[in-house]
């Protein structure tokens, strides 16, 4: 068995991605309008709540606006997924990472409303619908194959409207183009801080769709036909199998003694695979961890994986010399540059800010 992606986690990642993102972006003249003098708002307790998701607890209030548990928790699924595989227990190491994931999160979102309060309120700041229409359609190019029948279904799986996404791709441009507005006086980085930063985070550029992974694995079912069998000691055999390994056990003979994969009687050699054939949390994992160290046992709903990575085939890097490369990776070594300033900046924000955030 393989994880599979459950649209929730899908879509999350998709949606993480779109409100959360602090890439700088080149918005196009005239798509931002901010008047020149505005009287300043002050925060109103009561403003009227936006979002997608009907409210079911409360995460957080910033100048009157809600955070939802909702929000937050739609935004954790993706890390919540990875740690779940990772953890199969839920012990103490799962919580602890969960609750820090989920705490940035919350910070996260109480900055962009923030952010977002400074923007409409007051700077009086809009943003031109035809922008938010051209990101929608380029998320739609790239990660939809220019499918928006697919795109729309994903969300319909998710149960998000369309209006819904369109409000929160809003917020995204808006937050990364007051980021943007605050450097926008800096001295741009030198072509070697360029360089430098391209050279340090290039692979997480690559085109990922052609990473290649080579792999044994050794799967044990949830539920077995032994009556005696139950979820816990099919874990605790996992849990068995992976120390044996790692005290120098014959993953082969293992493999074809207790796998129910489908390559067990090839001691459990799976051939090269495109990461694209594997869900996202157990290729996230393998593509993360270091050749010929045992990984797992990772837990999916039909059972624990046991695995040993032992040969990846990274996609290709795009040159520096492509112009979006180039400026995000100018982009990238300007926000380094310009850090101090922006923590001076959300701090003042967050010090203006009526914020309320619960446990």
């Amino acid at each position: 068995m393989i994880f599979r992606l459950s649209a929730l986690t899908a879509i999350g990642a998709l949606v993480s991605t779109a409100i959360l993102s602090s890439q700088s972006i080149a918005l196009p003249p005239g798509a931002v309008e901010i008047p020149e003098e505005v009287p300043k708002a002050k925060p109103v307790a009561g403003a009227p709540q936006s979002g997608v998701f009907e409210v079911n607890g409360i995460a957080a209030k910033v100048n009157g606006q809600v955070i939802t548990k909702n929000e937050v928790g739609f935004m954790l699924a993706p890390i919540a997924a990875q740690l779940a595989a990772r953890y199969p227990r839920h012990g103490a190491e799962f919580q602890k990472e969960l609750k820090a994931a989920a705490d940035k999160i919350v910070q996260e979102l109480i900055d962009r409303e923030l952010i977002l309060f400074e923007f409409k309120h007051e700077l009086g700041g809009k943003l031109k619908p035809q922008v938010v229409d051209e990101e929608i359609q380029r998320q739609i190019r790239e990660l939809y194959n220019g499918s928006e029948d697919a795109f729309r279904e994903e969300l319909k799986k998710a149960r998000m409207t369309m209006d819904g996404y369109r409000r929160m791709t809003e917020e995204k441009l808006i937050v990364q183009g007051m980021r943007s507005r605050q450097f926008a006086d800096a001295p741009p980085p030198l072509p070697a801080e360029v360089r430098a930063e391209y050279n340090a985070v290039k692979e997480k550029f690559r085109d990922m769709s052609k990473d290649k992974l080579t792999f044994k694995k050794i799967f044990i079912p949830l539920m077995v036909p032994d009556p005696a069998a139950t979820p816990e000691t099919q874990l605790d055999l996992a849990e068995d199998i992976a120390k044996q390994l790692k005290d120098g056990a014959d993953f082969a003979e293992l493999a074809k003694k207790y796998s129910a994969d489908a390559f067990a009687d090839q001691g459990g050699q799976w051939p090269e695979t495109n990461r694209v054939d594997l869900s996202p949390e157990f290729a996230a994992i393998l593509f993360d961890s270091p050749l010929n160290e045992v990984i797992g046992p990772l837990k999916d709903p039909n059972g624990f994986t046991i695995a040993i990575v032992t040969d990846k085939k990274l996609g290709p890097v795009p040159p520096l010399s492509d112009k979006k490369v180039y400026a995000e990776m100018e982009a990238r070594a300007a926000r380094k540059k310009t850090a101090e300033r922006y923590e001076r900046w959300i701090k003042r924000l967050r010090a203006r800010g009526m914020i309320e955030r619960k446990e």
